[in-house]
């Protein structure tokens, strides 16, 4: 294993179409079929990215959506962002997980793993990788400040005008006039008005984020919690009276 940082120009390996290694002293990623699955699904990207960007991650880890008509530059340079579903990585059931989307997105998060992105050379897919992380990172920023405003469907449709003129290729120019161009997603309303399904844990989610007053709801049990540390404080700075 080599940290893609520190990767040397003899640290790469040819392999067939097949996943067959034909040259290179280190062994092809265990990640093979995934590149392949993209190389033969879509003849002309000649490049595939596979990384684990931090922030994109955290969207694929927490299962959240990517929203669209946020940036323009996302809107231009990616459009869709899909999840795929999640597979044990290596496998070539993991592999088809991104055989949906393939058709429609040059970028995709792998749920409870990473991305793949992909292009007509290395650069555009690399760049694919950089924006979609940069992407999620100023997505889940604004959260932290406020709330994520989003592009009028007019506003859309200039960018994607644009786009067009650009010579890129985006799945919402066939989908009709009246289509929704960006979709519905409660990431940009927050989970104070939608709360988000309960998963691992049990964990029990309320519609109320916060009290009257503004300030978030303690709960009987953190109360205590407090009360019975400030105690041990006390007793501590008594003691050392």
């Amino acid at each position: 294993m080599v940290c893609k940082g520190f990767m040397k120009c003899e640290d790469m390996c040819k392999v067939d179409y097949e996943g067959k290694q034909l040259a290179g002293t280190r062994k092809r990623s265990s990640e093979i079929l995934l590149h392949l699955a993209v190389y033969k699904y879509r003849p002309d990207v000649k490049a595939v990215v596979h990384c684990h960007p931090p922030h994109a991650t955290a969207f694929a880890v927490a299962g959240e959506p990517v929203p669209k008509c946020v940036l323009p530059e996302v809107e231009v340079f990616l459009g869709e962002v899909p999840t795929a579903v999640y597979e044990t990585p290596g496998t070539q059931k993991f592999a088809e997980t991104i055989m949906p989307h393939l058709k429609s997105s040059n970028t995709i998060i792998l749920s409870n793993h990473g991305t793949v992105t992909f292009g007509p050379d290395l650069e555009k897919a690399y760049w694919n990788s950089e924006i979609i992380d940069a992407y999620c990172k100023i997505l889940i920023l604004a959260k932290q400040i406020g709330n994520v405003n989003y592009f009028t469907q007019g506003q859309t449709k200039e960018l994607l005008d644009l786009k067009k003129k650009l010579g890129y290729d985006d799945v919402r120019f066939y989908r009709g006039e009246n289509c929704d161009l960006c979709g519905n997603n409660a990431f940009g309303r927050g989970y104070a008005e939608e709360p988000a399904e309960a998963k691992a844990c049990g964990c029990e989610t309320t519609s109320a984020a916060a009290n009257a007053n503004g300030h978030a709801a303690a709960t009987p049990d953190f109360d205590q919690l407090v009360n019975a540390v400030t105690d041990q404080v006390m007793k501590a700075l008594a003691q050392r009276n």
